[in-house]
């Protein structure tokens, strides 16, 4: 299971080329780099043109351009912007005026709602603070994404019987 889309991990992929290439780049180039549909590409990018985040140019050197400072952009409104609202679960959905859509048939009866709804708002914060330049530079300053404690992977003791 997968908190992004596929549509949401292209659009990193497209604004992440973009980034590397501050001259900017065509749908055709940026599809043959990471062998996507190029159609695909073009709806992302008009997405993402229409969402403020990508600016086009016509013309014989037109193509794409980040709109914006990457070091401006957080990956919690990526998020919520490419996905229409980003949700861990189904019963924290809210609408633009604030309403629960409650999708789920045992929201009145669920003892997990409220703990789930606290989880969501601690991984937006953490979204919120996490920049889309740290993603694309390895460089970058670190910010939430670098306080983000390591997760050892642990082996399993057998113990005799």
């Amino acid at each position: 299971m997968t908190l992004m889309s596929r549509k949401a991990d292209y659009a990193l992929l497209i604004l992440s080329f973009l980034y590397q290439r501050k001259e900017g780049g065509t749908a055709r180039a940026i599809a043959e780099q990471f062998g996507l549909s190029p159609s695909f590409v073009a709806n992302i990018l008009k997405e993402l043109c229409s969402k403020g985040f990508v600016a086009s140019h016509r013309g014989v050197k037109g193509g794409y351009a980040l709109a914006r400072d990457a070091s401006m952009i957080s990956l919690a409104e990526l998020l919520e912007t490419v996905e229409d609202g980003f949700h861990l679960t189904v019963c924290n959905q809210h609408t633009d005026t604030g309403t629960n859509t409650d999708a789920c048939s045992h929201s009145s009866s669920c003892t997990v709602k409220g703990p789930m709804a606290e989880v969501h708002q601690r991984l937006m914060g953490v979204l919120r603070g996490v920049m889309l330049v740290e993603l694309f530079d390895p460089k970058a300053k670190p910010s939430a994404l670098h306080a983000l404690p390591v997760l050892a992977t642990h082996s399993v003791e057998t113990f005799p019987a």
